[in-house]
């Protein structure tokens, strides 16, 4: 069970526990496999970085939406 942060602050970033989900999910693999091209091991479980990137604001679903249109 996620205990910090808080819920309510990861959702004044994102509109909904589902899209929570789904940027965090997101965010995670692609913090997965920069690490591994660049052959660096993760100091924390890359899920844990993509949750306190969307807690402390550096990650927004708008950030998410415009890397996926330019794919």
């Amino acid at each position: 069970m996620l205990l910090y942060p808080p819920m309510k602050d990861l959702l004044k970033n994102v509109p909904s526990r589902y899209m929570l989900v789904n940027v965090v999910a997101s965010r995670a693999r692609k913090i997965s496999n920069e690490a591994e091209r660049a052959g660096e091991p993760l100091t924390e479980k890359a899920v844990t970085l993509a949750v306190n990137e969307v807690a402390s604001g550096e990650l927004k679903l708008e950030d998410l939406e415009c890397e996926q249109e330019a794919v």
